[in-house]
Order: structure tokens, then C-alpha cells, then sequence
């Protein structure tokens, strides 16, 4: 009787391992899509302040998602499934782009076709090309502006915060402080199905939004700027 008590002892012991055992390796794997809920709209002020402009726009498609917070450090996979995106093409980031070569009385975003700054979202799996960028301002001026006028770079952390209010890891061309020019890359208009994820405007933050339904909102400058 006392070798019975025994194993049932040790059995349980062992349950109780495998349970701790388990606990940890799910801790240490990224979510799976049905634990990253839809966040509320009064989750936080950033939410709730986009989803305000996005609804009185007629922006009905959307989606806030809350991420971990090493979210960043995952391969795409895998932030792929914590989003329940469709692929890892529909993962996609704003970048805020500067003209260095503008001309002197080009200090802000006052005309849409010849920008000190644009705001550039792009598909994390291609590779931006800032030449096309600059190719097709060219174009839109006309040949206007000399082509030696138009310099696109990644804008510094602090520039990009200050106009459109957001940090790294966080930008969104939703909301932004300042009114940017939008250029939406082709790829992104291609997406089968067409909807995408991008910032949300907090780092662990992140927004599905129906692509359609974004050209419609923001107007973008439709171009091919990357390559896969």
C-alpha cells in the first residue's frame, strides 16, 4: 500500500513539472493570433484617437493589434502569425524620407509635388529604391526642377518624431501632426487579399487596414519604389 502512495506521489509531482515545463515554453514562444486580440477602441489614447480619425473618414476595415514587446527581434514569420496577416509581403512600415537638395524656399510640405518630406510605406521584404522616388518627382514637376534637386534619405529619428508625432518602431501615415505626402508603394497595391498591417502608432502597436479603402483616406502618390 505505502509502494502505491509512493507512485501516485511521484506522479503527481511529475504532472506538476510538465505543467510548469510547459508554462515556460509557451512564454518564451510569440503569440499566437487568437491571444493578440483586437484591441479596444478606449484601450488607449492612441487607439482611440486613430480610430476616430479612420471612422470619420469612412474607414470602416481596420484592425488594432498589441504586439510583444520584443516583437521586432522575430522573423517575419512569425510577426506574420501574431498578426493573422495573410503573408509576411502584408507586413509593411512608414518611413519618413528627406529631400537634402532641395531648393531654399522648399522648407515644408506646402506642395504636395515638390515636398521637403514624404512618407514612404513600403513592404518589410523589399528593398527600397530611393532613385525611383527621385524619378518620379522629377516626372511630376515636369522636368521643372533640375533632377540634381531631388535627394531622398531616411529623415533622422528626431525630424521624423517631430512632424509626424510618432517614434521608432511606431510611425503610421495615419494621424500624423504634420499633413506629409503619402507615397504608397505598387507592391503594397498588388496584395492579394488587400489587406495590410503597418505601424499603429505606438511601438507595440500595429494597424490592419483594407488597402483600398487607405488610397481612398490619404490619397497617396501610387509608385514603384522597391524590389523584391
Amino acid at each position: 500500500m505505502g509502494m502505491e502512495v509512493a507512485l501516485a506521489e511521484l506522479e503527481r509531482v511529475q504532472m506538476q513539472l510538465l505543467q510548469r515545463i510547459s508554462k515556460l515554453e509557451h512564454s518564451h514562444l510569440p503569440s499566437s493570433p487568437s491571444q493578440n486580440d483586437t484591441v479596444d477602441d478606449a484601450s488607449t489614447d492612441t487607439v482611440s484617437r486613430l480610430s476616430s480619425v479612420l471612422s470619420s473618414k469612412g474607414v470602416p476595415d481596420f484592425s488594432f493589434k498589441r504586439v510583444p514587446s520584443d516583437y521586432y527581434d522575430w522573423p517575419l514569420e512569425a510577426r506574420r502569425d501574431a498578426l493573422s496577416a495573410a503573408s509576411i509581403q502584408h507586413l509593411c512600415k512608414s518611413i519618413v524620407l528627406i529631400n537634402t537638395q532641395a531648393p531654399a524656399n522648399v522648407v515644408d510640405c506646402t506642395n504636395r509635388n515638390n515636398s521637403k518630406y514624404y512618407v514612404v510605406v513600403v513592404q518589410y521584404t523589399a528593398r527600397f529604391n530611393a532613385d525611383a522616388v527621385k524619378n518620379f518627382l522629377y516626372s511630376l514637376n515636369n522636368g521643372s526642377i533640375a533632377k540634381k534637386k531631388f535627394n531622398m534619405r531616411l529623415a533622422p529619428e528626431e525630424t521624423s518624431m517631430e512632424l509626424t508625432g510618432y517614434g521608432h518602431n511606431a510611425v503610421t501615415c495615419i494621424g500624423m501632426k504634420t499633413d506629409i505626402p503619402v507615397i504608397l508603394d505598387e507592391a503594397i497595391v498588388k496584395l492579394t487579399p488587400d489587406f495590410f498591417w503597418l505601424g499603429g502608432g505606438e511601438v507595440d502597436l500595429k494597424l490592419g487596414i483594407r488597402t483600398s479603402q487607405l488610397i481612398k483616406f490619404i490619397n497617396p502618390f501610387i509608385v514603384n519604389c522597391s524590389s523584391n
